[in-house]
């Protein structure tokens, strides 16, 4: 049953974006008993073939409707009310469940506490679900206790209905807006692709992993019944590894099917971003040798037991226990590259690249050496080098892990974690690194080795990689081009207080005040759609906008209004509001970065960052949007949107 139903929830999940309306609509109402008692009052109009849970339904199949109180200046008189409901045996959801057909309605008496209490408001969540699929809505409702304003949706109040329709642009031209033009760094997934293939080439040289080639194709080989079925088994074997950890990535795609906007929040999230870091400093560890990293042992248990079943099904559990018994290597990889796709630009998408990548790399010489037998003999043998590998990953989780810091820094504001901090922090990590590889220390349970060849390269490198930081942290200028993305960007500096933008030019990172400024130097609008976490975005700034040509384009020809849709800076109360989008889906907008993604996406139905926009001061867009690409692309880009906007009509505002 428990499988059933996830495969009807992730079903679920990927068609809500298909309804046409809302297959419940809330009304409420205020019955007021005595000046200080009242009853709270939700009615619900439900759609034909729906059900609408009660607050009492087994909370083991849909979820039950949830109501929640603030119960700031009055208390409740008992528990919320509910009209007759129905119980009955849910086909899908396999149990007795209890509902509601056509109507609900739900009633909460309260005495307030404070009789100068003005207005309270309700989160009400609740599952709705037909015959095909379920819906899950959570909404605000606002009840005013002295009649000042309509009891109903906080989204349709007079100031959410004005700040709402402020943030959608009257454009001209919107015909740029159906045409593609290099909408993503051609080559990103390739990337991704490839950086999920090193990922597993490296976990295929851990101790977990590298002993099981040998032993797992020479099982296949021995007990077949001829050498070709063999080879079969094996190759059966290693596709369905690469199968598996392609598997791993499907539930990211029905959140980025559900909202766009998800996964971008959960990368640029500054509490998800401190569990990155801190995750990934227990995985540095666990690669020193401090501890060990494992599932659950029933899973491998249970797993290997399966694995003993005949043909196919019995090769396909072999290939998770390989899965869950190497977790300890592959996880923390793994979690790099998760982590790593969630905040880049690709979501999804990338993930999905990235572990296919990872799981080809792990499953390919499983195929090779099955094909190839005598070339087992050339494998190296297992040793000391291989906790090297690991401990080289470690030092290389710990860098990662303070980009994640580096995050939710910037998106917060701290001020903690400036550029000089950074590159000084990962110029130690770097340090410390080449020092382990000379053999200077070891870590405990480690024996000591000899600087053999390949150890002594890798030093050298580590020795030349830490030289380099060292040098971008003396010299002027952005001497670290090729890492840019990963440390904060060059104007957060401990050294620049002149300005907070790209390269020192002249920005703005507000709408409103950006557009007034246009008007007044009679300039075209860049719209920069950006985000603090965003490393497409800082490799844009760092590599092209640098450009010399690029740079004196901007500076001279544009107003740049630079738009953080990750910035967490709450907004003042009077500015905050709520945004119904058409489909009934309801945002609170209460900081800077939901107000300007939901500006992008309401304006130019995209959701990723960068994301660039040329456009006059009355909404003319000049070119088609891009995002990441090239400086020639780029600089062609903003030339023709500067010819585009010679030969159009100038606009006309009049002052009244």
């Amino acid at each position: 049953m428990k499988l059933k139903w996830m495969l009807f929830f992730m079903w679920s999940v990927f068609v809500n974006a298909q309804l046409d309306k809302e297959p419940v609509v809330w009304e409420t109402q205020l019955e007021k008993l005595d000046d200080t008692r009242f009853v709270l009052v939700f009615n619900a109009t439900i759609a034909s073939n729906w059900h609408l849970y009660s607050q009492f339904s087994n909370d083991q199949g849909a979820l039950p409707t949830e109501f929640v109180f603030d119960s700031q200046g009055y208390k409740r008189i008992g528990e919320v009310e509910e009209s007759l409901s129905i119980t009955d045996y849910d086909k899908v959801f396999e149990m007795d469940l209890t509902y509601f057909n056509d109507s609900a309605n739900f009633r909460q008496e309260i005495v307030l506490e404070d009789e100068t209490l003005r207005s309270l408001s309700v989160e009400l969540n609740y599952q709705a679900c037909d015959d095909k699929l379920c819906i899950f809505r959570s909404e605000t409702f606002v009840f005013s206790l002295d009649g000042t304003v309509d009891n109903k949706l906080l989204t349709t109040d007079a100031i959410s209905q004005e700040l709402s329709k402020a943030l959608k642009l009257d454009l001209k031209k919107t015909e740029f807006l159906a045409t593609e033009l290099s909408s993503e760094d051609p080559t990103s997934n390739w990337n991704i692709f490839f950086l999920g293939f090193i990922g597993g080439l490296l976990a295929l040289l851990t101790p977990c992993v590298f002993p099981m080639i040998p032993l797992t194709v020479s099982f296949f080989l021995k007990q077949a019944t001829t050498r070709r079925r063999g080879v079969y088994n094996a190759l059966l074997y290693a596709f369905f590894i690469v199968l598996i950890y392609g598997l791993l990535s499907l539930p990211f795609h029905f959140l980025d099917s559900l909202n766009p906007e998800i996964l971008n929040t959960i990368a640029t999230n500054v509490t998800l971003n401190l569990i990155f870091f801190g995750v990934f400093v227990f995985f540095a560890f666990s690669f020193f040798g401090f501890y060990e990293l494992s599932l659950p042992s029933q899973w491998g248990n249970k797993s290997d037991q399966a694995s003993g079943f005949n043909g196919g099904v019995g090769i396909f559990f072999m290939a998770l226990t390989l899965a869950i018994v190497s977790f300890s290597c592959t996880g923390p990889i793994l979690g790099s590259l998760l982590a790593g796709s969630l905040t880049a630009d690709g979501g999804a998408m990338q993930l999905s690249t990235g572990m296919l990548g990872f799981g080809i790399a792990l499953g390919l010489p499983f195929g090779l050496f099955a094909l190839f037998p005598n070339t087992l003999k050339a494998l190296p043998k297992s040793g000391g080098w291989m906790t090297t590998v690991k401990v080289v990953l470690g030092f290389l989780e710990l860098a990662l892990a303070l980009k994640f810091l580096s995050n939710a820094d910037l998106v917060a504001h701290w001020d903690l974690l400036k550029r000089e901090v950074f590159i000084g922090i990962w110029t130690l990590i770097s340090f410390l690194l080449t020092l382990y590889l000379f053999g200077v220390f070891r870590f405990k349970h480690e024996v000591k080795q000899k600087l053999g060849v390949a150890r002594g390269i890798f030093a050298v490198f580590s020795l030349l990689f830490t030289s380099f930081l060292v040098n971008s942290l003396i010299s002027e200028g952005n001497q670290l081009k090729i890492l840019s993305g990963f440390p904060p960007p060059e104007f957060y500096s401990i050294h620049s207080t002149a300005s907070d933008c790209p390269l020192g030019l002249e920005c703005y990172k507000d709408y409103e005040t950006g557009l007034e400024k246009a008007i007044t130097a009679n300039k075209p609008i860049l719209l920069d759609f950006t985000g603090w976490a965003c490393v497409n975005c800082r490799k844009m700034e760092e590599n092209v906008w640098s450009d010399p040509a690029v740079y004196a384009l901007l500076n001279e020809n544009y107003i740049i209004i630079s738009l953080y849709v990750d910035d967490r800076k709450t907004l003042e109360e009077e500015q905050q509001f709520n945004y119904q989008f058409s489909d009934g889906r309801i945002k609170r907008i209460n900081t800077v970065g939901k107000k300007w993604a939901t500006f992008q996406a309401i304006n130019f139905q995209t959701a990723s960052q960068p994301f660039y926009v040329q456009m006059t001061f009355d909404g003319t867009l000049l070119n088609v949007p891009i995002q990441y690409t090239d400086t020639a692309t780029y600089k062609e880009w903003l030339e023709q949107g500067l010819k585009n906007n010679a030969s159009s009509p100038k606009a006309q505002f009049i002052s009244f």
